[in-house]
């Protein structure tokens, strides 16, 4: 999800999804669409945490990485219950923090999410499903989509024992349910997260025919209003 205001820059990002889309009209109409390869592990109806949690009351904070934070900010955006979503960076130090360094992996953050919510409305257990259900592939490993680096991986930051606690119990449970064919790689870390720059925040609602967005995220909103009408604002 490399940005830069070079359009040289820009235009060599985009040439995987190009090539991709050059091959599936090559494939003929048997060929997986590039958005139904990108959304294949994506937006798919599976249980919900079975744990039970007491939350702490009042304004709570949660913390996802999984992929481009473009897509994962403009889903939990649409929640009920969601106060604010913020892009930034998790896993690695404030003094490196920077999208330039994250971005070519020279450093050991992730692209994340802080979420805060009122769990009066919604609740943590609610957030990691839709989480699990429709923002990620929980397969891959150090990559989502056409986005590939560490910086990518699939993980969760919990602010507090009860979402650890709540974190490693689901992913438990999605691994013995066997919905995907391969092994889930999400990874519990330690909570941390600093605020990427400006122009990356609320980027969907800013910029919803770019294409990156229309190609990889706007699908995830998508889901989520299919899979959680009831979540969906």
């Amino acid at each position: 999800m490399k940005m830069s205001h070079q359009p040289s820059k820009f235009f060599l990002r985009l040439l995987p999804i190009a090539a991709a889309l050059a091959f599936t009209s090559a494939c003929g109409t048997e060929a997986t669409s590039l958005i139904g390869t990108a959304e294949a592990a994506e937006g798919i109806r599976i249980a919900a945490p079975a744990a039970a949690i007491v939350e702490p009351k009042g304004a709570q904070t949660a913390v996802f990485a999984g992929g481009c934070f473009w897509g994962i900010e403009g889903v939990f955006e649409r929640v009920k219950g969601v106060t604010s979503v913020e892009s930034g960076y998790s896993g690695g130090t404030k003094a490196d923090a920077d999208y330039d360094l994250v971005s070519a992996g020279r450093t050991s953050h992730a692209e994340s999410v802080r979420i805060k919510y009122d769990p009066a409305v919604v609740s943590y257990t609610d957030l990691l499903h839709i989480f699990f259900s429709v923002t990620h592939d929980p397969t891959q490993l150090n990559r989502q989509g056409p986005d590939t680096g560490k910086q990518y991986r699939t993980a969760i930051f919990p602010a507090n024992a009860i979402q650890r606690k709540a974190a490693s119990a689901y992913i438990a449970q999605l691994g013995k349910a066997g919905y995907w064919k391969k092994p889930i790689v999400t990874k519990i870390e330690g909570y941390s997260f600093f605020p990427a720059e400006t122009y990356h925040q609320d980027f969907m609602k800013k910029n919803p025919n770019h294409g990156y967005i229309v190609t990889w995220d706007k699908p995830k909103v998508a889901n989520l209003k299919r899979l959680f009408p009831n979540r969906y604002r």
